[in-house]
């Protein structure tokens, strides 16, 4: 999900509360939270849609170290290009499902049936560039995992192992790309990934919480600055 700058994005239409991603057990709660956590302060692109709001609160800005969630966060990050990050969530568990829950061993041996199939599934995005750049994905992902032992250890590299907090008073502050984004999308292109530029890359340095950037106001600025 692009954030600020020229990776800025538009809101979609309320989206049903039924759509949301959350597992069942998890809108149970948020449910009973939604009328206590109406006044709490949030970035902006949050307010208004229940979508982006459990997402804001729950994952965006969470650093994340499990190498299959790094590599969901990856795929789906790069599935996004030209799309809405509604639609990436809207269809995020379809996304598990066609995905085999993002196992990169799975998907690496993806074949061509597997693969015409996928781009008939509406479930997903049913771009065939996208569907055939994440068996390519999968396949460097394995490849990085074998020489560093772990898809974490690689990619935290570029923020040297640690999330960096940034003070964001204005989304129209916080930039599309940087210098480490960039430095990642050269890396990740020269090992073989897809779907990598310096604008997802920042993007997917957002979501696993190798930025913060939660705009300071933000009740999750805080919170995640002391993890």
């Amino acid at each position: 999900m692009r954030i600020g700058g020229a990776g800025y994005f538009h809101l979609p239409a309320l989206a049903r509360f039924n759509d949301i991603y959350v597992p069942h057990a998890n809108r149970i709660a948020l449910n009973n939270e939604v009328g206590a956590s109406v006044m709490k302060t949030r970035c902006e692109w949050a307010k208004g849609n229940e979508l982006y709001l459990a997402y804001h609160d729950t994952e965006w800005g969470v650093p994340v170290h499990d190498d299959r969630q790094l590599f969901e966060f990856l795929i789906l990050e790069g599935a996004q290009a030209g799309l809405s990050w509604a639609t990436i969530l809207n269809k995020r568990s379809g996304y598990r499902l066609a995905y085999g829950n993002f196992d990169p061993q799975k998907i690496a041996r993806y074949g061509d049936t597997k693969i015409e199939q996928l781009c008939g599934d509406p479930a997903i995005v049913r771009n065939k560039l996208k569907i055939l750049a994440s068996v390519e994905n999968a396949k460097a992902f394995l490849e990085v995992q074998a020489e560093f032992g772990s898809f974490d250890a690689y990619i935290w590299r570029f923020v040297d192992g640690k999330s960096k907090q940034n003070a964001w008073r204005s989304a129209s502050k916080i930039p599309a790309s940087t210098r480490e984004s960039e430095s990642m999308s050269r890396d990740l292109k020269k090992r073989g990934f897809k779907f990598v530029g310096s604008t997802i890359c920042y993007a997917f340095m957002q979501a696993v919480g190798m930025v913060n950037d939660h705009l300071v106001k933000c009740y999750r600025y805080d919170e995640l600055k002391r993890k």
